[in-house]
């Protein structure tokens, strides 16, 4: 009900015909500030769009103003100490593993890294942006491991607990992941490193509109393959599962956390928004594989297709 998917797409047709979109741009903080202010644009013209399409489109508008929320989240607080920090990561890390959520990333992003693998004929390297404690990180490293995939894993994220904990956990099971400190937004470590594949998971709704076209950006200025954002579907039924859901760990900061993502997660209209901000059209795509909203960016020219149901 929150994609919004026929307002929003007319919405956004709507911009392409003014010419707001795509823009040309000559620095990031360019980029930044006019996509920010072209997502403000994109919703009030899709509630004009709503009003125009009548009573049921005007109510999921006001539903989702109603819901839509900016707060960050308890565990992006500086006023939160590093440890409680570290206990709402563990449960999420608890909770995609006992939901599967793991084997079912691995099961979209592997086939990604066979067909770049095959493409290049080398190893594919692989970076995690914001990547918490590295539960993704360390299950891809073991998939690969079992399937006999060519692939080196980086995870990284800024907060140094986190990066602690990843590194533990990696030397505990014996997996050869890498972890470093590095901040998703700007990517400055290690200028003269490249990957084939930038990953963001369940992190998406962190970063401002502005943030997330420069983080697509920068991906293909350190001339990667690939860059794939993942994240929850926009979607009342996961808004109300999700906060339910992690209460079940009894851990009230996780708890308020899961609602606040759920309030924040973007919609299918608004991510090909962002995305048509950085690249082309025919370069990405964007798709539902339920709870997951998957968008994926090719600049090696391969198919960014790489999920069961494409918007």
């Amino acid at each position: 009900m929150l994609q919004l998917r026929t307002a929003g797409y007319k919405a956004l047709d709507i911009l392409r015909t003014e010419g707001a979109v795509p823009f040309s741009w000559n620095s990031t903080g360019e980029l930044e500030e006019r996509t920010d202010k072209l997502m403000q644009h994109f919703f009030e013209e899709r509630a004009a769009v709503s009003k125009e399409l009548g009573a049921g489109f005007l109510l999921a508008e006001e539903l989702d103003r109603l819901l839509r929320t900016e707060e960050p989240e308890l565990m992006d607080s500086e006023n939160l100490a590093a440890t409680e920090k570290l206990a709402i990561v563990r449960a999420l890390d608890r909770q995609n593993s006992v939901m599967g959520l793991y084997s079912r990333y691995a099961a979209l992003l592997l086939p990604l890294v066979r067909d770049i693998a095959s493409r290049t004929q080398s190893r594919v390297r692989l970076l995690e942006l914001a990547g918490g404690t590295g539960g993704l990180a360390l299950a891809l490293a073991s998939e690969a491991q079992k399937q006999d995939l060519p692939l080196s894993v980086t995870g990284s994220d800024v907060v140094p607990e986190y990066i602690r904990e990843a590194k533990r956990v990696a030397l505990e099971k014996g997996l050869p992941v890498t972890f470093r400190l590095l901040d998703a937004f700007d990517m400055n470590t290690g200028q003269n490193e490249t990957f084939d594949i930038i990953l963001i998971s369940q992190s998406l709704h962190h970063f401002t509109p502005g943030q997330l076209a420069v983080m697509i950006a920068n991906a293909e200025k350190r001339n990667a393959s690939a860059f794939v954002g993942i994240d929850g579907h926009r979607d009342l039924l996961l808004g109300i599962g999700m906060p339910l859901a992690a209460g079940l760990q009894g851990i009230p900061a996780f708890t308020l956390d899961g609602l606040t993502s759920a309030r924040k997660f973007y919609s299918e209209p608004e991510l090909r928004l962002i995305a048509e901000t950085a690249v082309d059209p025919g370069r990405y795509a964007i798709g539902c594989s339920w709870p997951m909203t998957v968008l994926t960016v090719r600049f090696d020219g391969g198919e960014p297709a790489i999920c069961t149901r494409f918007a």
